[in-house]
């Protein structure tokens, strides 16, 4: 296999299939990414048995070959080198030589053939959107994804599918946030599929703003997403998601209007002084005004008020702040609609008039 490439087409893919390795593994070829040339495109491939990610690479020329080298390494050499470098690329044995300009590296690889693939099966469902469209709902709901729970079924975002409607829906169990966006085409049978965190997180940094399309499919134990040259595939978590509909079905009947930038920082000034561990505060509603208080084992206070557009009776309720925080940074617009019963009752939060994207907050005992 000899190859040659400029280190602009190849950077940005190889970034793509080198944040997938995991740099401890098991078996050492998982920390490789996997080369393969036609003469004209380069095709990368990485794993972590989880999840892979391919991209191809247009522009390239030389012969037809693949090896697989170890996918940090090469990244690092590549973002190393001046721009408008060009790479040349040769495999012989169980080396691989790098040369551009006057610099020389020289790479161990393994046998391509030793190098696993996800085995996929026939995808049952197809959905096409824009990829800002999907990358936004990632985006306003991963950030609720546990991490490292025991209950498995919580370390992944919900992906349910309706005719017309994609929703994701994320919890840790204490906070929950669910957002909606209207698509073409689905089953009419509502389908969910469960995709791990570590799958979440790496599709959104693949998304861009734009209009341009990514395609959805899915399987009974898979997803895939095409988006360009990039081609994303995770397995799914097999395990069934809790009844979020139960969980926001209580009627909560105080409703809040309150300036969102407001709101964000004043709680941003009272989480100064709360306890590190718990991450408690205190509102405290009564007509017109809000009050936010927080403390810590050090006998510390923060004290801080905000006019809200409320005409109830006075209610206290305690909060993560990190969790209130998250959920008005992921909401559009100026002002955020509350809604409350008492203290002992969850809250939600959303854009006045605006029921696609909902965040739901348990309240602490303080």
């Amino acid at each position: 296999m000899k190859i040659k490439i400029d280190r602009e087409q190849i950077l940005k893919p190889l970034g793509f299939v080198s944040n997938v390795v995991e740099r401890r593994q098991t078996l050492p070829i998982l920390a490789n990414v996997h080369a393969r040339s036609d003469g004209e495109t380069l095709h990368l491939t990485g794993t972590d048995l989880e999840v892979e990610v391919s991209c191809q690479v247009d522009g390239v020329s030389g012969g037809k070959g693949e090896c697989t080298m170890t996918a940090r390494k090469l990244f690092d050499i590549c973002r190393a080198l001046p721009e408008n470098a060009t790479l040349e690329l040769s495999v012989t044995g169980e080396k691989a030589e790098i040369k551009s300009g006057k610099s020389r590296f020289t790479l161990q690889t393994l046998p391509a053939t030793d190098f696993p693939r996800l085995e996929t099966q026939t995808w049952e469902e197809r959905i096409v959107m824009p990829q800002s469209g999907l990358k936004d709902l990632l985006d306003r709901t991963a950030f609720s994804m546990a991490h490292q729970d025991v209950r498995y079924y919580l370390n992944g975002l919900l992906v349910e599918r309706h005719k017309g409607l994609l929703r994701t829906v994320a919890t840790d169990g204490h906070r929950l946030a669910k957002s909606d966006l209207k698509v073409e085409g689905g089953d009419s049978t509502p389908r969910q599929a469960i995709v791990p965190r570590k799958a979440i997180l790496e599709l959104s940094r693949l998304l861009t703003d734009g209009d341009e399309p990514v395609t959805l499919e899915f399987s009974n134990n898979h997803m895939r997403a095409e988006a360009g040259t990039v081609v994303f595939t995770s397995k799914l978590i097999d395990g069934r998601f809790p009844d979020y509909q139960a969980v926001m079905a209580p009627e909560l009947d105080t409703v809040l209007t309150v300036s969102r930038g407001e709101f964000l920082d004043v709680l941003s000034r009272a989480a100064i002084l709360t306890n590190e561990k718990f991450r408690g505060i205190r509102l405290m509603m009564d007509k017109g005004r809000m009050e936010v208080t927080a403390h810590n084992p050090e006998q510390e206070r923060a004290s801080d008020e905000m006019a809200v557009d409320y005409d109830g009776g006075p209610i206290e309720i305690g909060f993560n702040v990190s969790y209130l925080m998250d959920a008005l940074k992921a909401l559009p617009g100026d002002d955020v609609e509350l809604r409350l019963k008492d203290a002992n009752s969850s809250c939600t939060l959303n854009a006045p008039g605006d029921e696609d994207t909902l965040y739901l907050v348990m309240p602490m005992r303080l």
